[in-house]
């Protein structure tokens, strides 16, 4: 198992620039067989939505970034190196794995040219890829949380 980084924010704003610099980072790796994959737990108002917002903003994604709740999935282009797309995944109203097996889950995650973000990834714990990076969200108080990835 790796060693996890716990990281206390204490802002929205310091949230999206941890996420977006993390973005940055993952840009830079060597290529992989399958999509990178970045799972995201943890209560309602934990700061999910506000990290993905700066991870999409490190990923050069202009557009505004909110959580897809009722539509459960939305992918944006991204240009200018190895990822082509990026998909948000939102579980909240998951009921059962099947149900984003029935998107077309298997195949985004096979596909090396996507980076893929899923909010609520405990709900569907079972049918996510070994190597997917984890990041656990705590609500510590009104702006502060911790962040485990």
């Amino acid at each position: 198992m790796r060693n996890k980084k716990q990281i206390q924010s204490y802002s929205a704003r310091e949230t999206r620039n941890l996420a977006e610099k993390l973005a940055r980072f993952f840009k830079k790796r060597n290529p992989q067989k399958r999509a990178l994959v970045l799972a995201l737990e943890g209560d309602l108002g934990g700061g999910k939505t506000t990290f993905l917002q700066g991870f999409a903003k490190g990923l050069g994604i202009k557009e505004k970034i909110l959580s897809p709740t009722f539509i459960i999935l939305k992918r944006f282009q991204v240009s200018g190196f190895r990822f082509h797309n990026f998909y948000h995944i939102d579980c909240y109203r998951i009921q059962k794995p099947q149900e984003l097996l029935d998107l077309g889950f298997k195949e985004i995650i096979s596909n090396p040219e996507n980076i893929v973000a899923v909010e609520w990834a405990d709900r569907v714990r079972k049918i996510m890829p070994k190597n997917t990076i984890w990041a656990k969200f705590e609500f510590i108080d009104k702006n502060t949380r911790k962040i485990t990835i």
